[in-house]
């Protein structure tokens, strides 16, 4: 068996421009290098697989180099980076915070500081997991950080900055290491198999950057797994298929069923989907980052954000272009909504289904059944006049295509190889585009509303309003506080005094007893609606007049009846010789009840 070595160790960077995605923190290192402005204690923060602790060994080497590049990168060949390279170095030392992260540990590193290096400049201690030290180890490193010998340089590394305690960090230069971003990866990936031999699918590259998140170690141990899987040649299909990820091809198919309105085959997609194994909150995440990107598809100056291939890139675009961006918020709203649910629901496949179905029916949601009249004539408006037609520049404007018009019965076609007259045959219709079908569907929907708001007009013209007076309005009272199911309601409706005010000011006086009652007779929406309909009033409102009730008319509490006591206690009060009179006779006073 050959020395197999993963790249991850293979292609480690060993020198500063090499490293990916972390040039702020090579030119700074670099520049500091060339001016001499070396601290003496550096903090290195940063997400996992970024490159902290690469960084800190090409530092720790160059700081000892004998003879750097001009470009201030060390030369790999002097006895000094030899014995690095070999793991012989006595003036680099590593230690592993995790492991040991003791006072005692502390104690024999400080012991250790005393003492010169016997060959180059610089004695480099570089501590990794550094916020894994106990407090006392802090504390025990702390006096050491401040004033360290001069040929003494500290390199800490971290992932939870925070955890360090304040006075660690202001002893050292922080460095802040970024994510690597998809494209640098992809880049790296395809540059590792042209030097390894390897094809493969741009796509294929993207989706392992995609899914290391950020950690170029991670994108490398998974095309250590990939090139183990699939061999020289690495296939899209393949990468999904080991990772187990979701194919974006179902998100495009899930937003032209709901572009299409067509519930039925949104559910059958998600069927395609529980049968892979896959659960409704990761179809769902892919779900809403599908309909954010659109999102930013749609628009030139969001389209970097869109850390995808060329080729799906302009894909996302032709997909955007058709998708309104209205039904894409509202669908990303009902996403996120069902995510945040997933966990309490209890048949987690139907809370999808229901969001699903719920998207399919968006484009009726958001039209205007709660829109003002004026609103709704302005919206009919839009929609008749149809959206304008995009023009490549440089290309001449087509002519509208006519749609081919539906025959009322199928066509039968006699063929030569049936003379007995057998069942005929029913010719196949050509399937209407998606663009035809949604068009029809939007006719459709208008004509339903032109009808329905055209009814609601003629209704309202038959309607012979009522006179403006105080009989006709307390009689439309009366008979909307019997029907109140209610017993309490129905009391308050008829404890309200009601004024009939002139009807120019479209108003009526109520006076009322306590703000409750104010409350509880303002929330009777439907009574107001049916007073503005039957005396033609649209804007009527209440005057509510909170009467506060008169002294005489407040019930006094009954007085209970006097006990032998209090009446004892009442004569003693007024005579205190009763109570000689009471020892003499020897009489014993009434007891407390």
């Amino acid at each position: 068996m050959s020395n197999f070595v993963v790249s991850a160790r293979k292609y480690r960077p060993i020198r500063f421009d090499s490293v990916v995605g972390q040039q702020h923190v090579s030119n700074t290192l670099k520049n500091a290098i060339r001016s001499e402005h070396l601290a003496q204690a550096f903090l290195f923060c940063g997400p996992r697989g970024v490159g902290k602790t690469t960084c800190a060994r090409i530092l720790a080497k160059l700081l000892n180099c004998e003879n750097p590049t001009s470009d201030t990168e060390p030369c790999d060949e002097c006895p000094s980076c030899t014995a690095f390279r070999e793991n012989a170095s006595l003036n680099i030392h590593e230690l592993d915070a995790a492991s040991n992260n003791s006072v005692e540990h502390i104690r024999s590193l400080i012991e250790q500081v005393r003492f010169a290096p016997q060959r180059g400049r610089y004695k480099i201690y570089i501590i990794d997991e550094v916020h894994m030290l106990s407090q006392a180890a802090f504390n025990a490193f702390l006096k050491t950080l401040e004033e360290p010998p001069s040929y003494a340089i500290f390199i800490l590394a971290t992932t939870e900055k925070h955890k360090i305690i304040p006075t660690i960090l202001s002893r050292c230069q922080i460095f802040d290491f970024n994510r690597i971003q998809v494209a640098d990866m992809r880049a790296h990936l395809a540059k590792i198999c042209q030097e390894e031999g390897i094809e493969a699918e741009e796509e294929a590259l993207n989706m392992i950057a995609q899914k290391a998140d950020g950690a170029l170690r991670d994108a490398l141990s998974i095309f250590d797994r990939m090139v183990s899987f699939s061999g020289s040649h690495i296939r899209y299909e393949d990468v999904i298929e080991n990772l187990n990820i979701l194919d974006y091809d179902y998100y495009f198919q899930i937003i032209d069923a709901i572009l299409g309105e067509d519930m039925q085959q949104l559910l059958l997609i998600f069927d395609q989907i529980q049968r892979k194994g896959f659960d409704g909150d990761i179809f769902l995440d892919g779900l809403s980052l599908h309909l954010r990107n659109l999102l930013m598809a749609q628009d030139p100056t969001t389209l970097s954000l869109l850390d995808l291939s060329e080729k799906l890139r302009q894909r996302y675009q032709q997909q955007a272009q058709l998708a309104p961006k209205d039904i894409l918020v509202s669908a990303l709203s009902l996403s996120a909504a069902c995510d945040v649910n997933y966990k309490m629901a209890r048949n987690k496949r139907l809370h999808v289904e229901m969001a699903l179905i719920k998207m399919a029916h968006i484009r009726r949601a958001i039209q205007p059944q709660t829109l003002a009249p004026q609103q709704v004539v302005q919206y009919v408006q839009t929609i008749e006049s149809g959206p304008k037609e995009v023009v490549k520049e440089g290309a001449a404007p087509t002519k509208k295509q006519e749609e081919p018009k539906e025959t009322t019965s199928p066509k039968v076609v006699a063929t030569k190889e049936d003379p007995k007259g057998a069942a005929p045959k029913l010719e196949k219709k050509p399937k209407k585009s998606l663009k035809e079908r949604l068009k029809k569907k939007k006719e459709t929907a208008i004509d339903a509303l032109k009808a329905e708001i055209q009814a609601e007009e003629e209704r309202k013209k038959q309607i012979v309003h009522k006179s403006w007076e105080e009989k006709a309005v307390l009689a439309l009272w009366e008979v909307y506080a019997q029907k109140m199911e209610s017993p309490s309601m129905k009391a308050l409706l008829r404890s309200a005094k009601l004024t009939v005010l002139p009807k120019e000011e479209q108003a009526l006086g109520l006076v009322v007893s306590s703000q409750r009652v104010k409350d509880a007779i303002g929330d009777e929406q439907a009574l107001l609606n049916q007073l503005r309909e039957e005396f033609g009033l649209p804007k009527l409102q209440y005057k509510f007049t909170i009467e506060e009730p008169k002294e005489e008319d407040i019930p006094k509490p009954k007085q209970r009846p006097t006990t032998e006591r209090e009446k004892y206690v009442h004569f003693l009060k007024q005579n205190g010789l009763l109570k000689d009179f009471q020892k003499r006779f020897e009489l014993f006073p009434p007891k407390k009840r």
